[in-house]
């Protein structure tokens, strides 16, 4: 099964998308937008940017755990990963993105 995105609202009225993998993990999370329209943008942009080998950007949390970001052209990120025990964990989720990120599935829960 393919992947999909999820388009919810916040408690506090704000938007944001997450992407499921195929077997309902979720495999990247976006900030807070003021606007549904911003978030549906954020959506497109991972569509656009997922593909890209050289928009991952590999982090280590504070706390040792390892995470990536997905930045835009411009550099701005514009979804997190979960955090992963090991490098190993973090290439099996960028390469869940890259596969499932093209999905033109939306599950609007707003």
């Amino acid at each position: 099964m393919a992947g999909w995105y999820e388009l919810s609202k916040a408690s506090d009225g704000q938007f944001r998308f997450v992407l499921k993998a195929g077997n309902s993990e979720t495999i990247l999370t976006s900030e807070l937008y003021q606007a549904k329209g911003s978030a549906e943008n954020g959506i497109a942009s991972v569509q656009n940017n997922c593909g890209n080998a050289d928009r991952y950007d590999e982090k280590t949390a504070s706390n040792g755990k390892l995470y990536f970001n997905l930045k835009a052209g411009n550099h701005q990120v514009i979804g997190t990963s979960q955090m992963y025990a090991d490098a190993s964990g973090r290439a099996t989720g960028i390469a869940s993105v890259k596969t499932n990120g093209g999905s033109k599935t939306i599950k609007d829960m707003t």
